[in-house]
């Protein structure tokens, strides 16, 4: 008699499995990583118990059917949408996406997210299910070497300043090919796209909460001149600052 194949014994397996949805038990017992998933319309599905109160919410079907749009403000939930869309377009996953999410205080902060495209049994894409994690809590986990941690320690710190990737391989003791590597290793873009990304997202709160000019954030915010401040937004958001400010301002 041959012996059955690993995939049959996998397959057998699972279909004996019953309910309760053993998996997403699973993450109510992993210390600060949150479990969620979406359908295609971006609409929430299922959530672990640590992401529907920290929306505000008392039980699960409270978030069940409603959008990023109903809980985060309008520009940040048209960014987890946008990497929504991603996923459904390409199928692959987002891995260590690093993004704006509500701490513990329900105050904005770093996050890291991961998204994968859930299929039916067709293959069809139907969905995805992601992690989000507050980037001081798998900081261990994401970041095994302590020039990288002290790179990002330092742009959280000083991003305002005209700080280089020289300074901050200098900072970090590593050369800028080596501080680079372990930044796409770690977050899957460069320290200059990091220091970037971190740049336009303070930007961001101040286009939509003060009155300073475009121009006044692009000094404020460590960007050499309007000009570079419009590209790299725009790059990193769709929309130049002027838009951004004329969509989203209160």
């Amino acid at each position: 008699m041959a012996p059955e194949k690993p995939e049959s014994i996998q397959r057998n397996f699972l279909a004996r499995i019953g309910p309760g949805e053993p998996v997403r038990e699973l993450f109510e017992h992993l210390p600060g990583v949150f479990f969620f998933a979406k359908d295609q319309n971006s609409r929430m599905m299922c959530a672990s118990s640590t992401i529907y109160k920290r929306l505000g919410c008392n039980e699960e079907l409270d978030v069940v059917g409603r959008q990023d749009s109903d809980f985060f403000p309008k520009q940040i939930a048209d960014n987890f949408v946008r990497d929504d869309q991603k996923v459904f377009a390409t199928g692959k996953p987002l891995l260590n996406r690093v993004e704006i999410w509500y701490n513990e205080q329900r105050m904005l902060d770093w996050f890291v997210t991961n998204k994968l495209p859930l299929k039916d049994e067709s293959g069809n894409i139907i969905g995805l299910m992601g992690t989000v994690r507050s980037y001081e809590g798998s900081r261990k986990l994401l970041l095994p070497f302590s020039q990288i941690s002290a790179a990002v320690e330092f742009i959280r710190t000083h991003h305002r300043e005209r700080i280089s990737v020289t300074d901050l391989a200098h900072h970090s003791g590593l050369s800028p090919r080596q501080l680079n590597r372990k930044f796409n290793d770690a977050f899957g873009m460069s320290a200059q796209d990091f220091l970037t990304k971190t740049r336009i997202q303070t930007a961001s709160d101040a286009l939509l909460n003060t009155a300073l000019s475009i121009a006044e954030i692009a000094q404020k915010f460590g960007f050499c001149d309007q000009s570079a401040f419009t590209q790299a937004f725009r790059k990193h958001t769709g929309v130049t600052p002027l838009k951004f400010r004329k969509r989203y301002a209160p």
